[in-house]
């Protein structure tokens, strides 16, 4: 019998994302566009597309070994399962997201206090109720089937919502009132199966390369020239992740410098690099950094 690892991957916001960085990773998934079993070049997965929201609890359940979900999620659902490793990504952005509580810009409510015999709507009942118990706040919490941004101030007193930029809840004319927990993507595993050698094996592996793809994400090399009498002065302003690699140019006359760095840093550090002595540089993408 082959050895097999039974995996959630999230459908939704998430899916986008999750999907091009298991690519970089390592990993392709061919899905069909109403597909929820998508295949993967690698035999020793079988994986699944379901809602972030439900991940953990199937993984509890064992239904998955593995599973891409929210921290948020896993605190929603209560779920008992071991978190291998934090991905920090979300739908639009290499950040965490956060869950916050919204109202109209013209309300009365500034803090969690005002919330007293208000009703709240909100996806995460079970998050929001533990935020309102922890401040001694008697509030009805009901639960959203979508388009929660449009119910304050008209249906209900507040929202819990999540944003990553804030944008939309003010394209909407709500202020954000206080937040309530940051959540990131995690990477969990169902507790039987981890203590399996072969799939604990397997599931790090995953989490190590996916980490490292991430990690690549904002990050670009660089390699360069520089004769022999500027190579002191090029080396002193190099912000390498550690020391650079220098190797000696074939015809003596100078090295070869290679780095990796930041990528936003790139557009005004490149003329910097040309001002103590760098020549030939040359930009390339990276698909994984594994610190």
């Amino acid at each position: 019998m082959k050895n097999n690892l039974k995996v959630g991957l999230p459908k939704g916001s998430l899916q986008e994302t999750t999907l091009k960085l298991l690519k970089k990773a390592g990993w392709n998934f061919n899905l069909s566009s109403r597909a929820y079993k998508p295949y993967c070049d690698d035999n020793e997965l079988e994986a699944w597309l379901i809602r972030a929201q439900e991940m953990s609890v199937y993984v509890e359940q064992g239904i998955f070994d593995m599973g891409i979900t929210g921290k948020d999620w896993i605190e929603e659902n209560n779920s008992n399962v071991v978190e291998v490793c934090e991905l920090i990504y979300a739908k639009s952005y290499m950040r965490p997201v956060r869950w916050v509580l919204a109202v109209p810009n013209n309300s009365n409510i500034q803090s969690v206090k005002d919330l007293e015999g208000k009703r709240i709507s909100t996806e995460v009942v079970n998050i929001t109720k533990k935020y309102l118990k922890e401040n001694n706040v008697d509030a009805h919490v009901e639960f959203s089937w979508g388009a929660t941004e449009v119910k304050p101030g008209i249906l209900v007193d507040a929202i819990v919502e999540v944003t990553e930029t804030g944008s939309s809840l003010k394209a909407n004319n709500l202020r954000i009132a206080d937040t309530i927990m940051e959540s990131s993507t995690r990477l969990v595993a169902n507790k039987t199966a981890y203590k399996d050698p072969w799939k604990k094996k397997k599931i790090d592996n995953i989490a190590m390369l996916l980490q490292s793809s991430i990690n690549a994400t904002a990050r670009v090399g660089l390699k360069m020239n520089v004769s022999t009498d500027q190579l002191e002065s090029l080396v002193s302003v190099l912000p390498a992740m550690k020391k650079p690699t220098i190797s000696q140019l074939t015809n003596g006359s100078g090295s070869a410098v290679e780095i990796i760095v930041e990528e936003k840093i790139v557009r005004d550090f490149i003329p910097l690099l040309i001002e103590n002595g760098a020549t030939d540089i040359i930009e390339y993408p990276l698909n994984k950094v594994i610190i």
